[in-house]
């Protein structure tokens, strides 16, 4: 019987859009493959990906996401015009593109893109349906955030 191999140490976190929680609600999180070709897969490899000033539009169906930056590695591909910006197709299956785009339609909600990770050999991108933050709730986030760090101080030092 053959040994399984121990997993390796580390992240299996690709790349995390931070600023996506900080400025949106996020009500419903989904998990997407991504299209890529070879030379991406190389680049995400090596962890040269940024999904800040991504996002996700539907067309005809179909989710996509524009404005992900795969930076090419410089000996990755040499009979192969790489693009680092294009847009790349998401695989959903029916039932998640249809509760998405009906998210959109009818509640007025946002496709954002939060994360970028490797689930075994596949890469997969966690979007999130979400509707934008106001100021003020921004404000009553970090309050809940700055109290939540306090009272586990407090706790912390009352059992001494």
């Amino acid at each position: 019987m053959a040994k399984k191999k121990p997993n390796k140490p580390g992240s299996n976190t690709i790349a995390l859009n931070k600023s996506a929680r900080h400025e949106f609600s996020i009500h419903d999180e989904y998990e997407a493959g991504v299209s890529l070709q070879g030379w991406e897969v190389k680049s995400l490899r090596a962890g040269k990906a940024n999904i800040t000033e991504s996002y996700v539009f539907l067309r005809n169906g179909e989710a996509f996401v524009s404005g992900m930056t795969i930076t090419p590695l410089n000996a990755a591909s040499t009979h192969v015009v790489t693009d680092p910006g294009r847009v790349r197709k998401l695989l959903l299956n029916r039932r998640e593109l249809d509760k998405i785009i009906g998210a959109v339609n009818r509640d007025g909600e946002t496709i954002v893109a939060l994360s970028l990770y490797w689930k075994g050999s596949w890469v997969k991108l966690k979007l999130g349906t979400a509707k934008g933050k106001k100021l003020h709730d921004k404000r009553a986030d970090a309050k809940d955030r700055d109290w939540q760090r306090d009272k586990a101080r407090i706790m912390k030092h009352s059992s001494r």
